[in-house]
């Protein structure tokens, strides 16, 4: 097993009001990786995603799609030292 890769992603266009981080919790959760989604007061969508490499790049991937009603503009993703818990979840603050 790879050691495991965590990236800051930020999700930009119309990301907010679609579900987007319930549809990204579930994508997570499925794919096993660990971490938490939130709102930003910009309108952009912010995440912390931790995990297998593989698992990491396919859920970014699917980021850059999105839930059925979301426009994604944009998907970055940068190196994060930050360790999320175990599970991945939904942050309202």
């Amino acid at each position: 097993m790879s050691a495991a890769r965590t990236v800051a992603v930020a999700i930009r266009g119309r990301v907010q009001g679609v579900g987007y981080r319930a549809w990204m919790r579930n994508e997570a959760r499925a794919l096993g990786l660990h971490g938490h989604v939130r709102n930003r007061p910009d309108g952009s969508v912010a995440a912390v995603v931790s995990g297998e490499p593989a698992a990491v790049e396919r859920l970014l991937a699917a980021c850059r799609r999105g839930p059925p009603g979301a426009l994604v503009e944009d998907v970055t993703d940068t190196r994060s030292t930050e360790v999320p818990a175990a599970g991945f979840e939904i942050r309202y603050a």
